[in-house]
């Protein structure tokens, strides 16, 4: 057996626990107990964070939103994060879901965004608190931060910016790369190394500016295609409006099956759409992996909990909102069941409705989404090594030009492997960061019981 065959069968072992059933259940379960802990804040105190989260667009469009020199604004900070999290998991990741799991598996992508605010929110409040400021203002922060000041676990803060660092190049780089050039060339005709280079090209106009031009990005490119999507996936919604009841039945009943089924198929079925239902919702929204609270670190935001409120929004646009579009533009098409699966089925359920403009509706979608993943996980991978070195601005040109030409790698594809290990560290970076979030739990409960005592709740975000 050869050196390739004992690394695949290495990381294939790996990745069957990080991204299997017991660490599923790590993920949802922090969430859950950080639910109970903080009331069910998500719900209980909905007209606090849609509030908050809603007074901060309406400055960001009067152009009131408090930038400064050094770092981004609440808002751009949440773009940014945004721009990573709504990916290509969105379109092909819901659709895998569902062709693995059946249409149950979406009750369980809605029960992992659900938990995931909180993860997120939790992830986002720490990150805020524990980051630091170097020299000339600029803001450092993310898991590696808050697990270093305060677990003090420098070691394993180390294993984390590690896994972060390496694991952008694949899950934030070349395999959003390919899927653009992939959907391109069976759209269009172009050549996967020519998309390649054009997405190097473009990515390096805007990562070589750094935080403040990729957030300058994000913060109209986001909206932009959330909208784009938002309105394409209502439109067939519409127009398939008498078989969403029958969508809605299959989507619980997949979930639920009440159904007497010989053997034990029943549990196995029901095992399974929880399984990729969980972890496509947990790929999508990342709450628990802790990538997002490295972007919103880097906010002017002054206030922990004003800023936390932000990953609340985050997973419900992104998991509530995008992804079950996605789901239920597949579901009522009826093609789940066909034998189609991942970008191929998405391109078939938009298809059926909107014919030759349902392939270029995907492509543009893909393109949007994944270029977006592209500049938010650069960001991401060049904090996790600056944090290694100290922040030196040479290393960190050098890591941003790299990640720019490896674009152009992953649009040609042949990289199997290196995606599948990437996919493995992207996995592996929420277990140390889930400890975090658990130990250090009461700080989170302690912040959100000050902030609510606050006569200025209302007051919206505070800028430094």
């Amino acid at each position: 057996m050869g050196f390739m065959e004992v690394a695949e069968q290495v990381n294939s072992f790996i990745n069957d626990i990080v991204w299997g059933p017991y660490m599923l259940f790590f993920l949802v379960g922090t969430g859950v107990f950080l639910t109970i802990l903080t009331g069910v804040f998500q719900v209980t105190k909905i007209k606090v964070w849609w509030k908050a989260t809603f007074s901060q667009l309406i400055l960001q469009m009067k152009g009131k939103a408090g930038a400064d020199e050094a770092n981004i604004t609440p808002f751009q900070a949440v773009t940014t994060a945004l721009a990573s999290t709504v990916g290509t998991g969105n379109i092909v990741g819901v659709a895998t879901a569902i062709y693995r799991g059946g249409p149950g598996a979406v009750f369980w992508m809605w029960v992992s965004g659900f938990f995931g605010m909180m993860t997120k929110y939790a992830e986002v409040v720490l990150a805020v608190k524990y980051r630091e400021i170097d020299a000339d203002g600029t803001h450092h922060g993310g898991p590696m931060y808050y697990i270093e000041k305060g677990l003090k676990m420098k070691w394993l803060a180390v294993i984390f910016a590690i896994f972060g660092a390496l694991a952008a190049f694949g899950i934030g780089n070349m395999t959003q790369a390919n899927a653009i050039a992939g959907s391109f060339q069976e759209t269009f005709g172009i050549p996967v190394w020519v998309t390649g280079v054009v997405i190097a090209a473009l990515c390096a106009l805007v990562i070589i500016g750094g935080i403040k031009r990729i957030a300058s990005v994000t913060e109209k490119l986001v909206p932009f295609m959330a909208v784009f999507y938002i309105i394409g996936s209502v439109i067939i919604l519409i127009i398939n409006a008498g078989k969403l009841p029958g969508a809605f039945g299959l989507i619980f009943s997949g979930a639920f099956s009440t159904e007497a089924v010989e053997g034990g198929i029943m549990g196995y079925v029901i095992m399974r759409a929880m399984r990729y239902g969980i972890a496509r919702g947990v790929f999508s929204n990342e709450a628990g992996l802790g990538s997002a609270p490295i972007a919103h670190a880097a906010s002017n935001e002054k206030d922990p909990v004003q800023q936390g409120l932000w990953g609340v929004f985050e997973v419900f646009v992104d998991t509530i909102v995008i992804c079950s579009l996605s789901a239920l533009v597949i579901v009522t098409s009826g093609l789940y069941n066909q034998g189609l699966a991942g970008a191929d089925l998405t391109l078939a359920a938009f298809s059926g409705t909107f014919g030759s403009f349902g392939s270029m509706f995907v492509s543009v979608a893909i393109l949007c989404f994944a270029g977006s993943t592209i500049l938010g996980w650069t960001y991401y991978g060049q904090q996790c090594l600056g944090y290694l070195t100290g922040n030196q601005k040479t290393i960190d040109l050098g890591y941003r030009i790299f990640f720019c030409a490896l674009t152009i790698v992953g649009a040609v594809g042949g990289l199997t492997f290196v995606w599948d290990v990437a996919d493995t560290l992207n996995g592996l970076m929420a277990i140390p960061n889930l400890l975090a979030l658990l130990l250090l739990y009461k700080t989170v409960v302690t912040l959100t019981k000050e902030y609510l005592q606050r006569d200025k709740i209302s007051a919206g975000p505070s800028s430094e």
